[in-house]
């Protein structure tokens, strides 16, 4: 694959000065630094597949989404449940 890659002033330099002492080429310093890094990335498991989900801590949802119509309702004069709570269990 061919791609452009932009880099810094400070990292060209750097870079040049690697392919002048090593006597290998910018491109195979580049690719040995990019081979090293993807094989010290650790694996992530496959898109879609969540691990809490394939490993049993969180079941997958019995039924699809669906919109709730409220059936419980605040008594008159209060505003949100917040004042339902004693002063004290407020945090």
């Amino acid at each position: 694959m061919a791609m452009n890659l932009r880099l810094r002033p400070e990292t060209e330099e750097a870079l040049r000065e690697e392919a002048r002492r090593s006597g290998r080429s910018q491109q195979e310093i580049v690719r040995a630094a990019v081979d090293n890094y993807l094989a010290s990335v650790p694996e992530q498991p496959a898109r879609g597949t969540d691990p809490l989900l394939t490993t049993g801590k969180v079941h997958p949802p019995r039924r699809p989404y669906r919109r709730v119509t409220p059936t419980n309702h605040l008594p008159e004069g209060v505003r949100r449940s917040l004042d339902l709570l004693d002063r004290e269990d407020r945090f």
